[in-house]
């Protein structure tokens, strides 16, 4: 355990984002002992919805501030290199920049309007739109930058910016989507479950009370905290050894119509239209003897160079352009000061389990190795919820390129497995084979930013595979402010992630209980969305990928520890927070990159570890006296 730290100075060059300061207090860390038990289901709305708002806000300021800074690439281009801006290259760059949705050259004798073939206005917003790039011609004309408010002004769908170049005559005016305000609204009243959630799906859901195992109602968003969800007509089966053609042929008949089933060694999904869930629990149960049956339940998201350097260098902060105003995050856990220790390894690969990976993005341009779609194998895990993107870019985005956000890591892969469908979702078929897709495809870190109150044998299995394989599991706790283990993040075998916030404490929304390992930052995170975009969100599913990013820093610097190591290196080496010591509610403390750093050693075990290499010393002298 760290000793108790004050935090104030590790910030330097952060600005604040948005209003209110981001900055932690110059105050004890050892905040409220109990923050936020006791509050109502409408306090709890109410927080919940004052966050989205806030990751809004940050998301369009975020959009602008990269918008401004390509549009004044572009007029650079057009002032020094006009021969080098065709149709063909603005069609490129509005095919990379979807939000790009109109583009006007404007000089002394001409202008020339590049508009994106799939953008189509309704007459409000053209006429509007015409209204606002008047007003940035007149600003161009007198050499200033313009940028127009969101419009219509009762839900902000597009912006107009401009920027001079040659004293006046010449400049460029663009018109920009704020769809992804839309897209992050949508995403976090599931991710922080503001609705009843899931609502999307194949199948029929049923919800459940995990503890009593009977049938629920969820109506409203807090609801989400007292149940767990499982497909109708499906049933997971684990055998003692596989079933032969014959028996399968049997079950074939017995159950009528019946889906192919699918499998993982010896464990069976089957799904029959004309059964419920406890008809075909009871069927196998009483006929087939099997090791174990249960639902098949649903898991959701959670997200409301040189290499080492010495003790004494320090890290100038990174030029990404929205390091400094907006990334937070990664300055209050000694980021940049632990990348004068290592900044990670390509062979030590973080597989990220979730909704796939933007593969196109420029901030993860040989940062993403090939992976694997669970939903449709066929096809490449491409995003298409941003969840997974969002993810990916905190740990492993690019740094140091000028462009968007810093990555904790700057040498580590990702491995993206897509497990979860469309509507940010999965069963606990795709999320436990996601698991063990990666654990035999190289993954040492597994990112889990999902969950479920339903404690699942499949899925407790699969981690187990993964945890005997030596692999480093996290995951995170969930988005409903509640004591109730949530899984995977509860297993033993699992490092559990919670959520805090810019001062400190424990974020609104994030879950607790005696389980809880660690926190980390999770509220406005920035990080890469799809379509070379970026957007701010806030859950634990934004916390865990930063334990993550750590557990993978702490394999590069010391590539001989075990999984368990380190994991008890992370949860040894933190900011303690809340109660001295372990607590429910902070867990051991949030997460501090240079101690864990320091505590790994460059090379060789740290010393609290050492009677666990010891014995490993012992066990392979062992083996090479009995081998003949």
């Amino acid at each position: 355990m760290s000793k108790r730290k004050w935090i104030a100075a590790g910030l330097t060059g952060t600005a604040a984002l948005l209003a209110i300061s981001m900055f932690p207090s110059k105050t004890p860390v050892h905040n409220e002992a109990k923050p936020s038990e006791s509050r109502g289901p409408r306090q709890e709305q109410h927080l919940k919805q004052l966050l989205l708002q806030r990751d809004m806000v940050a998301t369009d300021r975020i959009v602008r501030h990269d918008a401004r800074k390509h549009l004044k690439e572009l007029s650079q281009k057009l002032t020094h290199s006009p021969e080098q801006v065709n149709s063909a290259y603005i069609r490129k760059l509005q095919d990379e920049h979807q939000h790009l949705l109109s583009l006007i050259w404007i000089d002394s004798k001409h202008e020339q309007e590049f508009r994106h073939p799939s953008f189509t206005p309704g007459s409000k917003e053209d006429q509007q739109a015409k209204s606002y790039l008047q007003l940035a011609k007149k600003s161009l004309n007198r050499n200033q930058s313009y940028e127009s408010p969101g419009f219509p002004a009762d839900n902000p769908k597009f912006f107009v910016a401009g920027e001079p170049a040659k004293k006046g005559e010449q400049g460029v005016i663009a018109l920009y989507s704020l769809e992804i305000l839309d897209k992050v609204k949508n995403h976090q009243h599931k991710n922080l479950r503001l609705i009843p959630y899931p609502k999307e799906g194949r199948y029929k859901m049923e919800s459940f009370h995990p503890d009593t195992l009977m049938d629920t109602t969820v109506k409203t968003g807090q609801d989400n905290e007292n149940a767990s969800h499982y497909y109708e007509n499906e049933v997971v089966v684990t055998f003692h050894k596989p079933p032969t053609q014959a028996a399968l042929k049997q079950i074939r008949k017995d159950l009528g119509s019946i889906i192919p089933y699918q499998k993982i060694n010896n464990t069976y999904i089957f799904h029959a239209s004309n059964k419920s869930m406890s008809q075909l629990q009871a069927y196998f149960t009483s006929k087939w003897n099997p090791k174990f049956v249960e639902p098949h339940y649903l898991y959701l998201t959670n997200e409301t160079t040189p290499q080492t350097g010495t003790m004494e260098d320090t890290t100038g902060a990174p030029n990404d352009l929205l390091y400094s105003e907006y990334q937070w995050n990664l300055p209050i856990i000694e980021t940049t000061r632990g990348w004068n220790l290592t900044k990670g390894k390509s062979d030590v690969i973080v597989a990220v389990v979730d909704t796939g990976v933007d593969l196109s993005h420029p901030d993860l341009k040989g940062r993403l190795l090939p992976g694997y779609n669970v939903i449709s194998p066929s096809n490449k895990p491409m995003d298409d919820v941003g969840h997974g993107t969002h993810v990916s870019g905190i740990i492993s985005a690019k740094v140091n390129n000028n462009e968007g956000i810093a990555g904790m890591t700057w040498g580590n892969k990702v491995l993206p497995v897509k497990a979860l469908d469309a509507s940010g979702s999965g069963t606990t078929y795709s999320v436990a084979q996601g698991i063990i897709w990666a654990a035999d495809h190289g993954a040492k870190v597994i990112n889990l930013s999902l969950g479920n109150y339903a404690d699942a044998q499949f899925l407790h299995d699969a981690i187990k595979y993964a945890y005997n394989k030596d692999v480093v599991i996290i995951a995170a706790t969930g988005n409903d402010n509640t004591e109730r283990p949530g899984y995977p993040a509860a297993y033993p075998e699992v490092l559990s992630v919670s959520a805090t916030d810019s001062k400190l404490n424990k974020a609104s929304f994030s879950n607790y209980g005696n389980y809880i390992d660690v926190m980390a930052p999770g509220e406005s995170i920035a990080s890469t969305y799809p379509h070379n975009q970026y957007a701010a969100l806030s859950g634990t599913s934004m916390a865990t990928p930063h334990v993550s990013a750590l557990a993978a820093l702490i394999r590069s610097i010391n590539p001989d520890l075990r999984n368990t190591e380190v994991m008890d290196i992370i949860r040894k080496n933190v900011i303690d927070l809340g109660e001295p010591g372990r607590d429910k509610y902070y867990g051991f403390g949030q997460i501090d990159v240079l101690a864990a750093l320091q505590a790994a050693g460059s090379g060789q075990s740290p010393l609290q570890l050492w009677p666990q290499h010891i014995q490993d010393e012992i066990n392979n002298l062992l083996q090479k006296r009995v081998q003949p």
